[in-house]
């Protein structure tokens, strides 16, 4: 467990933190606008969350890790977020993220997309995570509910988890339009914290929407590689990409450096409403695009299960 930032996430520093970071999205964006404000109902649409907020004791879980799914996955890593919020001293825990399925569960390989309020001693689990898979019929996305098939709260072998009470609260709200640089949007959020705060680990995470235009989105396929998959072109090779279509609702975990934990700095799912979801990489088009976003900077950065044994390979 590692402190990050230093942040009391008072309205002063959330304030200073957004001056920092409208500085960096407008030199990759024609518009962008960051502000404090009051965290929207997330329990309404779009999101439809099991929790109305972001705010309350912040904090980051990067779990198990890309070593654990290549060269050669380890199916026998698997995970559950009731014990993980327990592990980050935060049971009932609100937990959004990215993260690979449970293939024990599903007897498959897939993009997870968690969005769990843990059980606590009062309250059981509640589960509005998605799964996006390779349909088997067209090859196309297929995008479900976690809840309309499974009951447990397991995933397998990677996730970047942000964490809170779920409370509602002062945040952080983006609004970046039309992509004038190379980054996209997540990067060009991580890359403008690791430029200010330097060798200082600073991490945020929340949800954000592609309104507008559209996005490259991966969906690993249902079956683990039978070959090792040793560099980035084997694992893109191996990876089934989509042009995907907005409206899109995204899970984003960020961590300006790794500290030596041998961290995902950056790492985002998402979901949709029209059948549509996976690992998010970049908009396709740049002059349509709007994102808006909701961030909250975490105090506290667990590292569970990490890989002894560890390569770069695969970390986009």
């Amino acid at each position: 467990c590692q402190t990050l930032g230093n942040f009391s996430l008072s309205v002063i520093w959330l304030l200073f933190f957004i001056i920092v970071l409208q500085k960096g999205l407008k030199e990759n964006f024609a518009d962008a606008q960051v502000s404090v404000v009051d965290c929207p109902d997330l329990t309404q649409e779009p999101f439809n969350f099991p929790a109305k907020g972001i705010c309350g004791k912040p904090r980051i879980a990067d779990v198990g890790g890309v070593p654990y799914l290549i060269p050669i996955a380890k199916k026998e890593k698997v995970y559950d977020l009731n014990t993980v919020a327990k592990d980050i001293e935060l049971p009932g825990a609100f937990i959004l993220g990215a993260g690979a399925v449970s293939s024990r569960v599903l007897g498959i390989n897939a993009e997870f997309v968690p969005i769990v309020k843990t059980k606590s001693e009062k309250k059981p689990a509640v589960n509005g995570s998605y799964i996006a898979q390779i349909n088997p019929a067209d090859k196309g996305c297929l995008l479900e509910k976690y809840s309309s098939k499974y009951t447990d709260c397991e995933f397998g072998l990677l996730a970047n988890l942000y964490a809170s009470e779920g409370q509602p609260g002062k945040v952080i709200e983006v609004k970046a339009n039309g992509r004038t640089g190379e980054l996209n949007f997540v990067s060009c959020l991580r890359q403008t914290l690791e430029k200010h705060y330097g060798e200082k680990p600073v991490g945020m995470g929340g949800t954000f929407i592609i309104q507008k235009g559209k996005a490259k989105i991966h969906i690993m396929p249902p079956e683990f590689s039978a070959c090792p998959l040793n560099t980035d072109e084997d694992v893109n090779n191996w990876l089934k990409f989509f042009e995907m279509k907005a409206p899109l609702i995204c899970q984003p975990v960020i961590v300006s450096r790794d500290p030596g934990f041998d961290l995902r700095v950056e790492h985002t799912h998402c979901f949709s409403h029209h059948g549509e979801g996976g690992h998010y990489h970049q908009d396709t088009s740049p002059d349509s695009v709007q994102y808006l976003g909701y961030f909250q900077p975490a105090e506290l950065l667990f590292r569970i299960d990490r890989p002894q044994e560890t390569h770069l390979v695969g970390r986009d």
